[in-house]
């Protein structure tokens, strides 16, 4: 009776442009990266680029309990981001700031969607396949490098994994991130596989960096793609010390 049910279900779903499946490390990407870092033993994780702390939600969700510190540099994104930690005793937010290869204040473009915001210009491919990125307001904002602050986060001993979502200045927070890196068991970055930003780094960079670094690639997640014609625009990897 349960599987015609749940065929049934199914039917109706498909019919619905949906689909029906048991959340696994295979079809979910909280999923599959929490038990990757289950696998290395990571109990800390930098959250940088955390805007309303969806990567915190969705880590929590698929089981993670280690430590999380969360960087945001939006006000009203900060906001939301510590509502959702302060009912977590292992989740840190940091003041608002942007992270990068600098100590001072950087002026920020605020995307309509929040997501998108980046201290770099938006360039017409990323603007064209999501309209409700176009930005919409520019903010002075603080900034600190990872090497400045992430000590006051990370205990002895700890297994840290670093994840950097930041529209285009991963390059600029690996700058100011050298000690921190050499401390990472583990990296989770969003990576371009076309110009999307002015100046921005694209995928084969940022992966001959982190491997020169001493990681492996691990997973691919897949990214931001234009519904348009399918082409894939961004993808998140991860990767791992061999030795970790």
């Amino acid at each position: 009776m349960k599987s015609k049910l749940k065929a049934a279900v199914s039917k109706v779903l498909a019919n619905s442009g949906y689909r029906l499946e048991r959340i696994t490390a295979c079809n979910d990407h909280a999923t599959q990266l929490a038990r990757s870092l289950e696998r290395f033993a990571i109990d800390s994780v930098l959250d940088v680029g955390a805007n309303q702390g969806q990567f915190g939600r969705d880590l929590r969700r698929a089981g993670y309990r280690g430590r999380i510190a969360s960087f945001e540099p939006l006000p009203e994104a900060h906001a939301a981001l510590s509502v959702h930690a302060e009912r977590d005793p292992d989740w840190i937010v940091h003041p608002p700031s942007a992270v990068g290869d600098s100590d001072g204040s950087i002026s920020i473009n605020v995307a309509g969607n929040s997501v998108s915001s980046s201290v770099l210009p938006m360039l017409d491919a990323h603007a064209q396949a999501a309209r409700d990125s176009v930005y919409v307001a520019t903010l002075q904002v603080p900034i600190v490098k990872l090497d400045t602050v992430a000590p006051r986060y990370i205990r002895d001993g700890e297994r840290m994994f670093l994840k950097i979502d930041t529209q285009g200045f991963e390059w600029q927070v690996l700058d100011g991130a050298l000690e921190t890196l050499r401390r990472a068991r583990g990296v989770h970055c969003e990576m371009s596989l076309v110009p999307l930003y002015e100046g921005q780094r694209l995928w084969k960079d940022v992966l001959a960096r982190l491997e020169d670094n001493g990681f492996c690639f691990w997973s691919l997640q897949e990214g931001f793609t234009d519904a348009r014609d399918g082409r894939s625009l961004q993808f998140d990897a991860t990767f791992f010390r061999p030795d970790a």
